[in-house]
């Protein structure tokens, strides 16, 4: 660990409306300066607790409250460091957010864009520290969407953003610290400014008490380890504490794991949890997470991570003594935002790591964690771990308490008694969209930094540009060539049919299929052939003369790819794209069947990037054809009318011709839903 030290007193906070009425009283007693660290902020996070009305005569939002403190604390400044977003958030953050905050605020609200970081990792600590002697620190930014009361009730009139839009029941938690602890976290966020490269200016830690009057004093004298997460810059090596801790927490295990996280996809983790379980037989581990994510991206990047999560658990033999549940109330999913993990009566951890591998090694944390060094920090920890799954079930901690030898068949039939709060099981192995999911889960959770910058520097070199740039001529070159000289006339689904039926030749089906594979090579359009072939043919020859010469074009094509750049792609993208790769390997089938049912889809370039894929040629093969066979049987369905209109362009064949597009659209989207359908049930 980074730190560690005694904290005079700590508490934990249950949900946003504890932590922000919390945060405001602490605020108010403020006098040289706030250090906000953390990654997304906005100026209307409504800064109230669960009645949702202040009394201190100061504004409710948050920005126009800071301006208001500092008319009233004339030696007050107000540091705010926030992670410089990826251009993918945008429309989830807010515009202008440093002015809004800064405005008329004599430059006494300073605010550093966090952008230190490589690209594709995140800032993603989350604590506030009050005059260097009061620190709070956990899941939960002063962003909005987050507001809500322990009650998580399915509606809340408080509960929407500033359009008036209501958003879910949403639950984290967030400790509080003083002492020695609170000044670590002020060094903390003094170090991240001086790595986003912002000037910053060091405050003495204040004498006076800036605990809450709200707040009870959850335990005394309670040893505090902080751990971090860090990825290397040019003065600093990567940092792994969190990772580091997850392990020692973990080996010391012995009769039950508590933990609530927004994310599960660390596999490592798992894998150790699950092996701690096999040597422990008395171990017992509850996950609570949330049943669905605020985004499509989360949740294709998720979810194969969190089927992942459960397989170490099925090989050792431990799947009875753990649950992966999610809480809801009254049929409504509660978004679990929380990063919390109990172990035994002993240790707590609250932090901003999630259980994936980004908080790992990708993006910067910061995690606290307790010793339990007396009975009655123990104590402190049961009914910490008892009044948090009892919230979910809306009963008390005693009712908990009561049932805590048998917790799990507790939360088992207490879910199937229909409670309206309850903890149900999360289901796992249907995944839709597999593939993509697959794809996309090692680029949004890696366990290190993309380093795409390293990567866009050796791909782009001057021969890199100008070779790709020559492609791109030459391919525009080609499709003007087709579209705007007399080779236009070739394209003709006229000329082509009559070039195959030759006088009913016994050649017609080898010269098609020629056709295919000349036209590959000089990216002749495809759907014109398929066109041609079914017209000139009729529909079941043409049909499977289309067939075999895509078979014979997509696989020439595909080999000149492999030759051409499998070992170039291989030193270009280096182990761990291929890795991405190697997962695709298998699934490849239902990548290259959707990707060949857009009927756009430029079928030459697809076959030579594919080649130069790690691709199989049999996956590729079966995909082509799957994802092929509708346009080719829409087309050899209605060849006659497609070549009438090639040579007769009346009203009745142009409302066939849309029929056709129509139909070959319909079988398209169908034929995605069967294929993305099988690979859930096959998952």
């Amino acid at each position: 660990m980074w730190f560690k030290s005694r904290a005079p007193r700590m508490a934990v906070l249950n949900d946003a409306a504890e932590y922000f009425a919390a945060l405001r009283d602490s605020l108010l007693q403020a006098e040289t300066q706030i250090q906000i660290v953390g990654w997304d902020i906005h100026s209307e996070t409504p800064l109230v607790g669960p009645s949702g009305v202040v009394d201190d005569d100061l504004p409710l939002l948050l920005a126009p409250f800071l301006k208001a403190l500092l008319k009233l604390k004339p030696k007050l400044k107000i540091d705010i460091l926030i992670w410089d977003f990826a251009a993918l958030y945008a429309a989830e953050r807010e515009a202008n957010s440093a002015a809004k905050f800064a405005d008329a605020a004599d430059d006494r609200i300073r605010f550093c864009w966090d952008s230190c970081l490589p690209l594709g990792s995140a800032q993603h600590q989350k604590f506030v520290v009050v005059d260097n002697s009061l620190a709070f620190v956990g899941g939960l930014d002063l962003t909005i969407r987050r507001w809500d009361t322990s009650d998580h009730l399915r509606e809340h009139p408080l509960r929407k953003d500033p359009q008036g839009k209501p958003y879910p029941p949403f639950h984290d938690v967030q400790c509080i610290v003083d002492g020695d602890a609170a000044a670590a976290l002020g060094e903390l966020a003094m170090r991240r400014w001086q790595a986003a490269g912002c000037i910053f200016e060091k405050i003495d830690s204040a004498a006076a008490d800036r605990w809450p009057k709200s707040v009870p004093i959850g335990a005394r004298d309670v040893t505090v380890g902080i751990a971090r997460t860090e990825v290397a810059s040019r003065s600093s090596g990567d940092v792994h504490e969190v990772e580091l801790l997850f392990e020692k927490l973990i080996s010391v295990a012995k009769t039950f794991v508590y933990l609530e996280n927004q994310f599960i996809s660390a596999t490592k983790i798992a894998e150790l949890l699950a092996q701690r379980m096999a040597a422990v037989p008395s171990l017992q581990v509850l996950i609570i997470a949330p049943k669905l994510h605020s985004s499509w991206l989360e949740s294709r990047a998720m979810q194969s991570g969190s089927n992942s999560f459960l397989d170490p658990f099925k090989k050792a033999g431990v799947r009875k003594r753990l649950r992966i549940l999610h809480p809801s109330s009254a049929g409504q999913p509660i978004m679990v935002h929380s990063k919390l993990m109990i172990v035994d009566d002993d240790l707590v951890r609250i932090g901003s790591a999630n259980l994936n591998n980004r908080s790992m090694g990708a993006d910067s944390e910061c995690d606290l964690v307790y010793e339990a060094t007396t009975e009655a920090h123990r104590d402190f920890i049961r009914r910490l771990r008892r009044r948090l799954i009892g919230h979910f079930c809306g009963v008390a901690e005693e009712e908990i308490a009561e049932n805590e030898l048998r917790l799990l068949q507790f939360l088992d039939s207490y879910a199937v008694a229909g409670a309206a709060k309850a903890l149900h099981p999360i289901e796992v192995g249907q995944i839709p969209f597999r593939a993509i999911n697959d794809f996309i889960q090692p680029i949004a959770d890696p366990r290190v930094p993309l380093n795409l910058e390293g990567a866009a520097n050796r791909m782009w070199t001057t021969k890199t540009i100008l070779g790709m740039a020559g492609l791109v001529l030459m391919l525009v070159a080609l499709a003007a060539l087709w579209r705007y000289t007399p080779l236009r006339s070739y394209a003709d689904i006229g000329f082509l049919s009559a070039l195959m039926s030759q006088d009913d030749s016994p050649f017609a089906v080898l010269i098609a299929i020629a056709c295919f594979v000349l036209g590959g090579l000089i990216i002749f359009p495809v759907v014109v052939l398929i066109a041609a072939t079914a017209a000139a043919l009729g529909p079941w020859t043409g049909a499977m003369t289309a067939v075999a010469g895509v078979i014979l074009s997509a696989s020439l094509l595909f080999m000149i790819g492999r030759y051409l750049g499998h070992k170039r792609l291989q030193k270009l993208l280096g182990p761990r794209a291929l890795r991405v790769q190697e997962r695709l390997v298998g699934r490849g089938i239902i990548a290259v069947a959707i990707l060949r049912m857009v009927p756009l889809a430029p079928f030459s370039i697809v076959n030579v990037v594919a080649g130069a894929s790690q691709l199989k040629l049999g996956d590729f093969l079966v995909g082509t054809i799957l994802g092929m066979m509708p346009g080719i049987a829409v087309m050899a369905a209605l060849g006659s009318q497609i070549a009438d209109f090639a040579k007769n362009a009346s009203w009745g064949n142009v409302f066939l011709l849309g029929l056709t597009i129509v139909i070959w659209i319909a079988i398209c989207l169908a034929a995605q839903f069967v294929v993305t359908w099988l690979a859930g049930r096959n998952a």
